[in-house]
């Protein structure tokens, strides 16, 4: 393996200066208030970066579909702010939807399989129509794991039979994580303002993690999955994908919010922040309690290393450390979590599918099963789909087996995991590393797990948020912020007080594969 020094290494060939460089949603909007841009020219920068970077270049294939509308909406926007002024700070922003998330439009949601990918979905999922009611300009969709990752065991992130594999724009033969990769990569590259990306478990946090950007898990039920291909109706959500947690901040005002198409989010009444942005105080860690979650550490002694740095940083800003704090339920539900997630899977594809009807092309699981035999050389070259087939032969929802995996899922991870922790040393966050530098793309031998912090809040539905803290051979690690249900304003403090003062966040250089940068 080549190891460069920092000052050596170029960008990749093909890569250009981007005007829009690590501009973020605030400043285009006040470049869009002052006249400086419209919301044509801003779509139209993305989409010839897109070109550049993304189809040609590097190759990151992050894109999976670009809105034949995209330019027509952006023209459509700028005549009312000109008449009107602008709905909100998102307002003629260009943004990218993960492709198992709906739109009506003439874009198809497919989560990246060829067995959703003959029509377009018929209405907008509530997360598209809120970010259509906002102003902001949807200008594609991104690539993703196929299904979200929920195919097999032995999957590669990042990589659908669709949309082919998605690449790391830090080193081009790194994964991207999954299953919102296309997503980080695209925001990570300055493909867009801003994107959407959904998680079951680690989904939007670890791409975001290693590909050097912002992501935030939002309580599920804050934001609607309506309309967005499921795995899990306890642990889904969706959230914002950026480069700033101020961008998140703006993002997730948009997003959050009641739906009567989402049960789940009935429970958000009274805990909807109108806008996140409130929260932004580079003083946020002052006086804070933070727990260091060891257990979740000791994956990678680079990491540790770092995050010893990172500790450090939280000091200096006045947080208060609790080190180490320990889950009493740690790992005890192993084997717990994918019986529910199979369970939910069969039942929740099966209702989703429903609402495309004619569209879908398939209508259960098991369709979906036979496509993928059918069409083996296309959809299963790399990987089977063992998991699959372990989903269709679960019970129904009220099958014994999941009815106790669910009730010990959620006392673990909630009453036995974080609200224990949390309460018995009076925090206010919980920190850990949020994942390893990625690794190696691998189509022989799928993902390497090595370790994580997703786990906790995702089988809680409880929010998280990661963000850019420290380079490791010039590959990007995650710091996570997470604590109990409804306090997003209180890791957006946290994470922006963090952020103001270690400024880690690096632009991404398309190193050639088998690049790494001396630390």
């Amino acid at each position: 393996m080549a190891i460069v020094a920092a000052a050596a290494a170029g960008c990749h060939r093909g890569q250009h200066a981007f005007e829009l460089d690590e501009l973020g949603i605030a400043d285009l909007s006040e470049g869009l208030k002052q006249g400086r841009y419209t919301a044509v020219q801003l779509t139209r920068l993305y989409l010839k970066r897109i070109e550049e970077i993304d189809r040609r270049g590097p190759q990151l294939r992050s894109v999976i579909e670009i809105n034949p509308d995209a330019l027509a909406i952006a023209e459509a926007i700028d005549q009312e702010r000109r008449a009107k002024g602008p709905r909100s700070p998102l307002h003629g922003i260009p943004m990218l939807l993960k492709d198992n998330i709906d739109t009506g439009d003439r874009m198809l949601t497919s989560a990246g399989s060829l067995a959703l990918a003959s029509k377009p979905a018929p209405r907008d999922s509530t997360v598209a129509a809120r970010l259509r009611a906002a102003g902001a300009v949807i200008i594609g969709k991104t690539n993703l794991s196929e299904w979200a990752n929920i195919r097999s065991s032995h999957s590669t992130s990042g990589w659908s039979g669709r949309g082919g594999q998605t690449r790391n724009p830090y080193v081009l033969d790194r994964n991207p994580s999954g299953s919102s990769s296309g997503s980080g990569s695209a925001v990570s590259a300055n493909l867009c303002a801003a994107a959407i990306g959904t998680e079951t478990d680690g989904s939007i946090v670890s791409p975001s993690s290693a590909n050097g950007i912002v992501g935030l898990k939002p309580t599920v039920g804050l934001v609607s999955r309506a309309g967005i291909v499921p795995i899990s109706h306890t642990q889904d959500t969706a959230g914002p994908m950026t480069r700033t947690v101020r961008d998140a901040a703006i993002v997730l005002s948009a997003l959050a919010g009641a739906d009567d198409r989402d049960a789940a989010t009935s429970a958000a009444n009274g805990h909807i922040e109108p806008d996140y942005t409130r929260f932004l105080d580079p003083n946020g860690l002052q006086g804070a309690r933070i727990g260091i979650a060891r257990q979740l550490y000791g994956w990678s002694e680079h990491v540790d290393y770092l995050m010893e740095k990172v500790h450090g940083t939280l000091k200096s800003l006045g947080a208060e450390l609790v080190d180490p704090v320990e889950f009493p339920s740690h790992r005890k539900w192993s084997g717990a979590e994918m019986e529910v997630l199979l369970t939910e899977l069969k039942a929740d594809i099966a209702a989703y599918l429903a609402t495309r009807g004619a569209t879908a092309g398939v209508r259960t699981l098991e369709e979906i099963i036979k496509f993928n035999e059918a069409n083996k050389a296309k959809e299963m070259p790399y990987f089977g789909q063992d998991l699959f087939i372990k989903a269709q032969a679960k019970g129904g929802l009220d099958a014994k087996e999941y009815v106790e995996a669910l009730a010990l899922c959620r006392k673990s991870s909630r009453e036995e995991g974080i609200d224990a922790v949390m309460d018995k040393h009076r925090l206010d966050a919980i920190v850990a590393p949020t994942n390893p530098p990625a690794s190696r793309i691998d189509w022989l031998n799928g993902n390497y797990g090595r370790g994580g912090s997703s786990t906790y809040p995702a089988v809680a539905g409880y929010p998280h948020i990661t963000l850019p803290g420290a380079f490791i051979h010039g590959l990007p690690i995650g710091v996570s912020f997470f604590g109990r249900a409804w306090t997003e304003g209180t890791l957006i403090k946290f994470a922006y007080a963090f952020e103001q003062a270690s400024k880690a966040r690096k632009v991404p250089r398309f190193l050639p594969e088998g690049t790494l940068l001396a630390s």
